[in-house]
């Protein structure tokens, strides 16, 4: 992966920060995009002393001019693109019968589903020249419906569906597609969580020693990269959910409703 050139989105923080550290201790070229300038400075700056080369480019996924200027900055400094890993997303904590605000949906789907449909467009033809590879970080809630998760699962289900087609569509052109379905892990997007008044939570809703640290998740997630996987899930009741879902289903919706209740 030496000298890959890479574009981050969410990078500022969580998985995304520390994704950049692991790929930066590999000397990659790093296009690094948040919305949060000063963050990604600091990054930035960890990041060289790592070894790698690091670009910043401020941007938020929903606005389709960021989205143009991150691939051609990107292009412009580093002459191409070898992975595109989608991991900017936002979250919600909610029942849907207590949503007072119905364009949480829309929002949770922009930042989730449509931003990286944008992205993807606009960095394929430089991914068909590398013979480069798609990441998409998603989440398990993107293969099982979640209690009080509904929006969040909707958008990852609609994530995970565009990218699995997406692959098919690319068959024969070199790109290859990675499908990254974390359980619960430690990061910033719990404390803003959408609520039922359409407001951050300010708290996270996790029992945070309970669940994978981010550096865990993200030297899983180089891993897959390294191998080009198809699709990587991260825990063992995500494995075993897999099957559990055809066989027995009634038995997914009584762990995932479980598995809210005990990170509360």
């Amino acid at each position: 992966m030496k000298a890959s050139r890479i574009i981050l989105t969410g990078a500022s923080e969580g998985i995304g920060r520390a994704l950049a550290l692991e790929l930066a201790a590999r000397g990659t070229h790093l296009s690094l995009a948040a919305r949060d300038r000063s963050r990604l400075e600091t990054l930035a700056q960890e990041c060289r002393a790592l070894g790698a080369e690091a670009h910043v480019v401020p941007t938020d996924v929903t606005n389709p001019q960021d989205c143009e200027r991150l691939v051609d900055e990107t292009v412009a400094v580093f002459g191409g693109i070898d992975v595109f890993i989608h991991n900017a997303g936002i979250t919600m904590w909610s029942r849907f019968d207590a949503l007072g605000d119905l364009s949480i949906l829309s929002r949770l789907m922009d930042v989730n589903y449509l931003a990286p449909a944008r992205l993807t467009a606009l960095a394929l033809p430089h991914l068909k020249q590398s013979k480069g590879l798609l990441v998409a970080v998603a989440s398990l809630a993107g293969l099982t419906g979640v209690p009080e998760r509904s929006g969040y699962a909707a958008s990852k289900h609609a994530m995970i569906g565009f990218f699995d087609s997406l692959r098919i569509e690319l068959s024969g052109t070199g790109v290859d597609v990675s499908v990254i379905a974390p359980d619960f892990v430690v990061s910033e997007i719990h404390k803003r969580a959408i609520g039922a008044d359409g407001k951050p939570l300010g708290t996270s809703p996790m029992m945070q020693s309970k669940i994978m640290t981010a550096r865990d998740c993200a030297a899983r997630i180089v891993r897959a990269i390294d191998r080009r996987e198809r699709l990587v899930l991260m825990s063992t009741r995500g494995k075993l959910g897999r099957w559990l879902k055809l066989l027995a289903p009634s038995v997914i919706d009584r762990i995932a409703e479980k598995a809210i209740r005990q990170r509360h």
